[in-house]
């Protein structure tokens, strides 16, 4: 079986005992985020499974963007990605 070599860890062991892999990630090629897409990515972020600076470049992300996102789920957890509760969170 052929492994792609990548900088950094294949997975991680998240706190409540699951384990994320790059596969959990969204594709490089999303266009539409969903709220389970930016979560991904931000608990991806989070838990050291890829940087952040390759996050914002693999995704096309500006800084103020992703930051946004990490703040909305660190003060009110997952559901504030959704665009229906943007005004509901802020």
């Amino acid at each position: 079986m052929f492994l792609k070599k990548v900088e950094g860890p294949r997975a991680v062991t998240l706190p409540d005992g699951t384990k994320m892999t790059r596969a959990d990630l969204p594709p490089a090629a999303t266009s539409r985020w969903v709220a389970s897409r930016k979560a991904a990515v931000v608990r991806g972020v989070l838990y050291g499974l890829l940087p952040q600076t390759e996050a914002l470049r693999r995704y096309g992300l500006s800084e103020e963007e992703f930051r946004s996102w990490i703040a909305a789920v660190a003060d009110h957890g997952e559901e504030a990605l959704k665009a229906t509760r943007l005004k509901e969170y802020r």
